[in-house]
């Protein structure tokens, strides 16, 4: 696993990934999904919707794929909102499109796709809500 400790992880990620793919956004409000994207969106990063059941959310056009996301966007960071077992497959798109990070929401996380994602230079947060997470730094002026 990572050698950088996780408040500096979360940290560079928050600094340096602004263009966010996030895996599972809904469009329905009362959604956790739509409701870290639309936070983060209004902090001024970009959201990039990922769900083959939607057109568009935020305003933003919907992918079906992260591949296919990556065909039209850069995409930094893989914002999975998706189940543990999901995870595998989510992280080997994230490796191929070059993101630079993987996060994990809350309640998510799996320790093989981690140590691929890791062994392929990606950043990986697990278990942590982005949400949370980007108002903690914030408060603490680390970001």
């Amino acid at each position: 696993m990572s050698t950088l400790p996780a408040a500096q992880r979360i940290a560079h990620i928050l600094q340096h990934c602004r263009t966010i793919a996030v895996v599972g956004l809904s469009s329905k409000p009362d959604r956790a999904s739509f409701d870290v994207s639309r936070y983060m969106q209004a902090r001024g990063y970009r959201i990039i919707p990922v769900n083959p059941n939607e057109s568009e959310v935020l305003g933003e056009k919907a992918y079906a794929s992260l591949s296919d996301a990556a065909a039209h966007e850069r995409i930094d960071l893989v914002n999975c909102f998706r189940n543990s077992e999901d995870i595998p497959p989510i992280v080997d798109e994230a490796i191929a499109i070059g993101a630079q990070a993987v996060w994990m929401q809350l309640g998510v996380a799996h320790a093989g796709a981690a140590a691929k994602a890791e062994a392929a230079g990606l950043k990986v947060v697990q278990d942590h809500c982005l949400k949370i997470d980007h108002r903690v730094m914030r408060s603490q002026g680390l970001i």
